[in-house]
């Protein structure tokens, strides 16, 4: 009998991980750094992939940090307020792992990932936040968005636009 109750708990465990999905959430702008490392990411974990599109998309006058009247300036030096509208919502509830990733702007994700992390419900799900940057660090972003979500956050890395599959292979 026990070797019947190991056998069927073994199957569950099997069954449990084999329904375990994984999504990588991403926004990029300007350069298309941030949709290369999700598309590796995905490659790599065999995660499915969604972008995050906003209503109003950016345009490389939005994008210009040395204007201070850029739209991407101004949102980012709003973060407490300004919300950018998504194009469309993402449903990510059937997923277990959530990957995120943003471009690094003024040391912080972009508004739109605030929109997005408020938006969702991550309880139960395993997040892993990963940024990309020429220079700049990931700061405090990822502590900063798991502060409007439930879930259980891990530490975030940044990549550069050049990263290897290798290094991100490396990153968990």
């Amino acid at each position: 009998m026990k070797r019947i109750l190991l056998t069927m708990a073994a199957a569950l465990a099997v069954n449990a991980a084999a329904s375990a999905k994984s999504v990588v959430v991403y926004f990029s702008a300007e350069f298309g750094a941030t949709r290369a490392v999700a598309e590796q990411i995905a490659k790599i974990t065999g995660s499915d992939i969604l972008e995050i599109k906003p209503k109003v998309a950016y345009t490389k006058a939005d994008l210009n940090w040395r204007d201070s009247n850029s739209r991407t300036t101004k949102e980012c030096h709003n973060l407490a307020t300004v919300r950018p509208e998504m194009a469309t919502a993402l449903d990510i509830s059937f997923y277990d792992t959530v990957y995120i990733g943003y471009p690094i702007w003024w040391g912080e994700a972009p508004n739109i990932l605030y929109t997005f992390v408020e938006s969702a419900d991550f309880s139960g799900k395993t997040v892993y936040p990963f940024c990309t940057s020429g220079s700049s660090g990931i700061g405090g972003s990822a502590r900063n968005l798991a502060r409007n979500a439930k879930g259980d956050w891990k530490s975030g890395k940044r990549f550069s636009r050049t990263v290897s599959e290798a290094q991100v292979r490396d990153w968990k």
